[in-house]
């Protein structure tokens, strides 16, 4: 019998993501409902004009973009 393939877990609230636990979440729905963790990336306004932190993550995305605009041997791994 194949072994069944373990599902990485998301981080606890303890672990302060920013991004997970906001009391605006609203599940998207076109998402499979095992997916329903509360994480932002999960709900129906995220990167949306409706998302009352949209500036919160463009600024996220921003610092992202500007860590791979720079020199490769600066970039991070891990």
């Amino acid at each position: 019998m194949p072994s069944a393939k373990k599902l990485s877990r998301p981080p606890t609230p303890e672990s302060h993501d920013p991004f997970h636990g906001r009391p605006c979440y609203e599940f998207n729905e076109r998402l499979k409902g095992v997916l329903d963790d509360t994480f932002c990336y999960h709900c129906r306004h995220y990167l949306t004009t409706r998302c009352p932190h949209l500036d919160e993550f463009m600024d996220h995305l921003d610092d992202l973009e500007s860590e791979y605009d720079a020199p490769p041997e600066t970039h991070r791994q891990g």
